[in-house]
């Protein structure tokens, strides 16, 4: 792990290790930002936001075979703007990233966040769910004591605007755009190329926040959707895919429901 690791604390790696309290697991360089900002501010002045990427980046379109070394100097210029008290890129191909379940094993164990944010079960990218895949297994590889208190699955491509109000984790990110918009502009090399991505981002935050409720004024400007994936962690045979399509089915429902009135 040693190799892949980074960190801006100035502090023993095994002392800012121990310090993490929020850990983020997502596929490429930007996924965190995207999807885990949540933890980044809650970690934010205590430098206990934890990041991990897997892959490395080489697939992304545009920038030839230099592509995986600018995206990693990206990521490591955010995790300097976030304050994250680790960050460490796994350099994965995406074809072998179910492999990188050992890996995060070994980095749960050695930070034991209380918090846990990874890809959502509904993502559409093929790449974010093997992630989501290796996570779990590695956190189901855990001892009962100390697997996180709370797991939470996030949007980055597909949102979670569709799942039941009631089983929505809303995570309240206003008063944060500046960091935010730092953090997305780091990753100058997936914007390069017409995919705006801090544009949308920040859309579909406040997207979130405004249609969260049809019948009152808005109570934050700025919302991330999740998922809970803790009961996946807690009960390692519980099934993944009867889980979610459990949430489709409840949405499923309330649309037939709606339109026989």
């Amino acid at each position: 792990m040693s190799e892949h690791y980074s960190q801006t604390t100035g502090l023993p790696v095994e002392a800012a290790l121990k310090r993490i309290t929020h850990l983020g697991i997502g596929a490429h360089q930007d996924d965190l930002e995207f999807m885990a900002f949540h933890g980044i501010v809650a970690g934010y002045e205590r430098r206990s936001f934890g990041g991990v990427v897997c892959t490395n980046g080489a697939g992304s379109p545009g920038a030839g075979g230099k592509i995986a070394a600018i995206r990693r100097q990206e990521q490591n210029q955010a995790a300097t703007i976030g304050r994250y008290g680790v960050m460490i890129q796994l350099d994965y191909p995406s074809r072998d990233v179910r492999g990188a379940a050992g890996d995060l094993r070994e980095i749960l164990a050695a930070t034991r966040p209380q918090v846990v944010y990874t890809h959502n079960p509904a993502d559409k990218h093929p790449t974010h769910i093997a992630v989501l895949l290796a996570a779990l297994d590695a956190m189901r590889a855990l001892p009962r004591e100390h697997r996180p208190a709370r797991v939470i699955g996030c949007e980055v491509w597909r949102d979670l605007d569709w799942m039941p109000d009631e089983d929505k984790i809303v995570m309240d990110v206003t008063g944060h755009d500046e960091l935010a918009a730092a953090l997305n502009a780091a990753f100058a090399s997936q914007m390069a190329g017409g995919k705006r991505y801090d544009l949308a981002v920040e859309g579909r935050r406040r997207a979130n926040a405004t249609f969260l409720e049809s019948h009152a004024a808005d109570q934050a400007a700025s919302v991330i959707l999740g998922i809970d994936l803790t009961p996946l962690v807690e009960d390692e045979n519980r099934d993944l895919a009867a889980y979610v399509t459990g949430f489709i089915e409840k949405f499923r429902a309330d649309v037939a429901a709606k339109l026989k009135r």
